[in-house]
């Protein structure tokens, strides 16, 4: 597989719900893939952040409409419960003005379900801000491939050889 098709298929795991680059970092860090690194970590936070702005615009006009269809209606219920309940969370987790450090921090949990679509699709229930929800999101997703990057890399066990 040429270099190109495999940044390319990180890019677009990238993109996919509960996935995200949670799953794309490993995919392009595999040392048989012999990627570069930062670019990974560039082209996976692109990826990632693309599918923000529709799933802020979009997402819930059409989970809304769609919720009660026949073939879709259990999935897209499942999405608005999933985006209501990340709502409540985040507003029970945060104070007075916290609402934009407790987003950012969902999304850095690098968890499947606490990424950007989780994270943009609860801003966007909970009527959040289009300018600043974007930025926590693009914030949490910075610090997520942060995170599994050096996980990828085996950073962090090899402090656990260290500390144990």
């Amino acid at each position: 597989m040429n270099t190109l098709v495999k940044y390319l298929a990180i890019f677009l795991v990238s993109m996919v719900p509960i996935v995200e680059l949670r799953g794309a970092i490993p995919i392009g860090l595999n040392p048989a893939w012999d990627l570069n690194p930062i670019f990974v970590y560039i082209v996976c936070i692109i990826g990632n952040m693309i599918p923000v702005p529709f799933i802020y615009l979009f997402a819930r006009k059409i989970l809304l409409w769609g919720k009660d269809k026949k073939f879709i209606g259990k999935f897209f219920n499942w999405c608005l419960i999933k985006g209501e309940k990340g709502g409540r969370k985040l507003e029970a987790k945060a104070k007075k003005g916290g609402l934009f450090v407790a987003l950012m921090l969902f999304v850095a949990i690098p968890l499947p379900g606490t990424g950007a679509w989780t994270g943009t699709l609860a801003a966007s229930m909970l009527d959040m801000d289009f300018k600043r929800s974007s930025l926590a999101v693009m914030l949490g997703v910075l610090i997520a491939g942060i995170l599994m990057g050096l996980a990828s890399m085996g950073v962090f066990g090899a402090f656990g050889a260290i500390f144990m």
